[in-house]
């Protein structure tokens, strides 16, 4: 099994650990690293984490008020949206209505 984020998602990434570092030195870096672990144990045990629809699910971060949005597919676990919780509930849905 391999974890693939999309182009969007990796971009989310980007910038929320960029924000942190911001905050705080090393922050952004604890964050990919929450990340990181995170995407080990959806490789592990890809059916985790809270259903969103009939393929995607929400598994939070720990440590952070991230989550990350992924499915399925094939042999592959896909990341489609690393979202903060509390903002913009659903924003990520038209990314995926059409793969």
């Amino acid at each position: 099994m391999k974890l693939e984020f999309f182009p969007a998602a990796e971009q989310e990434l980007l910038e929320a650990a960029k924000e942190y570092e911001g905050h705080l030195s090393r922050l952004g870096y604890d964050f990919l690293i929450e990340v990181e672990r995170l995407a080990a144990v959806l490789i592990e045990l890809p059916s985790l984490g809270e259903k969103l629809d009939s393929i995607h699910r929400r598994i939070p971060l720990r440590r952070f008020p991230y989550a990350l949005i992924f499915r399925r597919d094939g042999d592959a676990i896909r990341v489609v949206a690393v979202a903060h919780r509390r903002r913009r509930p659903g924003y990520w849905q038209p990314r995926v209505q059409d793969r």
